[in-house]
């Protein structure tokens, strides 16, 4: 792997409460020495002044699509999305053809994934909760944890099945691994398109409650509260949370003392049900969970801000130009996130004041690793070397021809940013962002 150093880079560490311009020398992949490093010849040298090193960010929600439907985007595609968005960690959702409910599915992505970029972005499956992810039948839980998944979902469905899902707790807890439901009470969205309200009727798309994702959130919490006293390792994380009402559940639960964590998406973190209107139903403002009002989006970032929203995750969606270029009606839900999301936090979230450059790195590091009970990555002597790069103040604008993902359904295209990622380096290998 050789010998790599880094000159003049700011480090941040929140876990350390670390933050402080230094050199960084790594060889064969770990971190040597940080402090004042003398050059050599034998060393390959970057200058990184003005640049911010983190530990390496973690996406914890993005569907890769293959096996099943290569045509939107394959685990080579996605990964290098990935490394060009600032990642150094994927974890991919299930909901593939066939689906990963067989531990051979498991290791099938593995492997793929171990063969692209030299592994430089660690790819982590996440199993489903039931059978053909149907909500019918558990999937073989132990099987799945031993073949390595790092979690549990339906994703794209939630467990409609109270009885379904409250085995799901019972076995899941048995290997302290995490649920990951996608909260949807389908005979309440039925085939709704928008957010139920001002907008959807003045648009004529058929409405979607946030009720849906608010009775499936207070029905899971229940059972958990219910199962409390009979297990105790039950870890439930709620996805692309998108509703105060939902937000509201989850803090009061929160500090009821549960096991319970969140994760938001950047879009419905910026993007309101009237952008349908104003953009003159732009299919890439079509997703699921629907975009909310300017009300949802304030009561969502004063819960990032004070930490009851724990994780910016992507929900990476991506789809074929076809299947897109469509009416609003037909086209299929969903955005891709890979490669704008840490621009678009940076920019409009941490340059803005809102949240601080620490705290990003929490939501984007530290707390996705922690909830999936990966190893933590730490910058100190005789740890492994994984870091993302970002440029706080580099300025861009939003190039879909610079994406490495195979989609470019983004409604974030053309947008001018500050803060930028500009690297990841793991495994003793450095990619180097083109956006």
């Amino acid at each position: 792997m050789g010998k790599i150093l880094l000159k003049s880079a700011r480090v941040i560490d929140p876990a350390q409460k670390f933050d402080g311009v230094v050199d960084i020398l790594i060889i064969n992949g770990k971190i040597e020495k940080i402090g004042r490093v003398e050059e050599s010849e034998n060393f390959e040298i970057y200058d990184m002044a003005g640049k911010v090193i983190a530990p390496g960010f973690v996406d914890m929600h993005v569907h890769l699509r293959e096996p099943g439907f290569e045509h939107k985007e394959t685990i080579e595609s996605g990964v290098e999305a990935g490394a060009n968005g600032g990642f150094t960690a994927l974890c991919c959702m299930p909901n593939t053809e066939p689906p990963i409910d067989d531990p051979s599915v498991v290791e099938y992505v593995k492997k793929r994934a171990s063969e692209v970029m030299n592994g430089i972005v660690d790819v982590y499956p996440v199993g489903a909760i039931t059978k053909r992810r149907e909500g019918r039948e558990l999937a073989p839980i132990a099987e799945l944890v031993e073949a390595g998944v790092v979690g549990f979902s339906d994703d794209g469905n939630s467990v409609q099945d109270s009885g379904v899902m409250r085995k799901a707790f019972e076995y899941v807890s048995m290997f302290d691994k995490v649920i990951i439901q996608h909260c949807e009470d389908k005979t309440l969205s039925q085939n709704g398109m928008a957010n139920e309200g001002y907008w959807s009727t003045l648009l004529g798309l058929s409405p979607y409650p946030d009720i849906s994702e608010e009775i499936i959130l207070y029905r899971d919490l229940r059972l958990i509260e219910y199962l409390k006293p009979k297990i105790k390792n039950v870890k439930y994380h709620i996805a692309h949370i998108s509703s105060r009402g939902s937000v509201k559940l989850l803090r009061e639960y929160k500090d009821a003392g549960f096991e319970i964590t969140a994760e938001v998406t950047p879009h419905h973190l910026l993007l309101t049900d009237e952008d349908i209107w104003k953009s003159n139903y732009d299919t890439n403002l079509k997703v699921n969970p629907p975009l909310k009002s300017r009300e949802d989006i304030e009561v969502l970032i004063q819960a990032l801000k004070d930490g009851t929203i724990d994780v910016i995750a992507t929900d990476h969606a991506p789809h074929a130009p076809e299947e897109k270029e469509s009416d609003f009606a037909s086209a299929p839900f969903g955005i891709i996130g890979l490669e704008t999301a840490v621009g678009l936090i940076l920019s409009e979230f941490v340059n803005k004041g809102i949240i601080s450059l620490e705290r990003m790195i929490e939501l984007f590091s530290i707390n996705p690793r922690k909830i999936l009970g990966l190893p933590q990555m730490r910058i100190r002597e005789g740890e492994i070397a994984n870091f993302t790069i970002l440029d706080t103040e580099a300025e861009w604008i939003v190039d879909a021809g610079k994406f490495k993902s195979k989609s470019k359904n983004s409604p974030f295209v053309g947008w001018k940013l500050k803060g930028k990622p500009v690297g990841i380096l793991n495994k003793g290998k450095i990619y180097w962002s083109n956006l």
